[in-house]
């Protein structure tokens, strides 16, 4: 699967950043997400594999492109074909806000794995607590935040003093945002974008040692499909916090709604491929790049059996036959 339709997949998440780029700054966070949404499911169905939704824009009656449950792929123009089975979750536009004012850090997202191999997470709150590799298994999502903040310091040999941790700035944060002030940690605070802000954790060189706080968890299983690949770790949690949210946690199998998900809870695929491109500059990828011949993309494709992290620099030339090629 990995061989087969990681490039694939790399195609699905660049059209979608595309799509969402023309439409950076113009104000309106549903039209660029709707862009994103038609694009990466065009370009999906166009692929030979037999693909379900398990993570998308929300239920069939209130998404009514890339719902959860939705087939994708020519599977559904050939249902005798011998395509393979994959499960997928995405974002097609992570940061709509961020899209919309033309902010940081925007990318289009997309996680496969083979059947059952991505936790059908609902579409709420999720309590998280994501590191990398060389804090893996320091952490403790019951554990006060100094006392956590304290064992990633360790493990990387540095002072709590010069951790930065990424929080959502919102108003459910605030004791958080304290007690990492306290603990003497650095903050730096983001609108939106918890997932690139996890990925960013699991990668040396970006100057970010750990996200803490609450956010979507749909949003945590797509962190953890990437953290496989990477060796880091999640934490989560969901969070019941209407009547209603234990009614449908029970009818999707979720038993003990107290239980903390580790990354392979979250992510347990054997076979994972992680694809996302960047829609406006962030801390790990530039956003897409429009100029007189052509369009430029930077993207990152993780891949878990062969282990295979790239970064890809891509050009889409104009058919045009005296299109010149620029090295920046």
């Amino acid at each position: 699967m990995e061989a087969e339709l990681s490039l694939e997949f790399l195609r699905v998440v660049e059209n979608a950043a595309i799509a969402a780029a023309r439409t950076m700054g113009f104000g309106d966070r549903h039209k660029a997400d709707e862009v994103a949404v038609e694009a990466m499911r065009k370009t999906m169905d166009s692929l030979q594999m037999d693909g379900t939704i398990v993570i998308g824009e929300g239920e069939r009656d209130e998404a009514p492109m890339l719902y959860i449950g939705e087939k994708v792929g020519l599977s559904t123009h050939a249902p005798k074909a011998n395509f393979p089975a994959v499960d997928i979750a995405v974002d097609p536009l992570e940061g709509t806000n961020l899209c919309a004012t033309g902010a940081a850090n925007a990318i289009a997202v997309l996680a496969a794995s083979e059947r059952g191999g991505l936790l059908h997470a609902p579409d709420l709150y999720m309590e998280k607590i994501v590191v990398g590799p060389s804090c893996k298994g320091a952490v403790d999502l019951d554990a006060p935040v100094a006392d956590n903040l304290k064992a990633i310091a360790k493990r990387l040999d540095r002072d709590v003093e010069d951790l930065v941790v990424i929080v959502l700035d919102r108003p459910r944060h605030e004791k958080l945002i304290e007690e990492i002030r306290k603990a003497g940690a650095r903050i730096r605070l983001i609108g939106d974008g918890d997932l690139s802000a996890g990925i960013s954790a699991a990668v040396v060189g970006t100057g970010v040692h750990a996200v803490m706080g609450t956010g979507g968890a749909p949003e945590g299983v797509l962190t953890a499909a990437a953290l496989r690949c990477l060796n880091g770790q999640i934490l989560g949690r969901l969070v019941v916090s209407k009547p209603n949210d234990a009614e449908r946690l029970e009818k999707m199998g979720v038993k003990d709604t107290k239980r903390i998900y580790d990354t392979t809870d979250l992510a347990p695929g054997k076979k994972m491929i992680f694809a996302c491109t960047g829609v406006t500059d962030g801390n790990l990828l530039r956003g897409v790049r429009f100029f007189g011949e052509g369009i430029r993309t930077q993207s990152m494709i993780l891949t878990l059996d062969d282990r295979q992290v790239r970064f890809i620099d891509s050009v889409q030339l104009e058919k045009r036959p005296d299109v010149k090629v620029r090295f920046n």
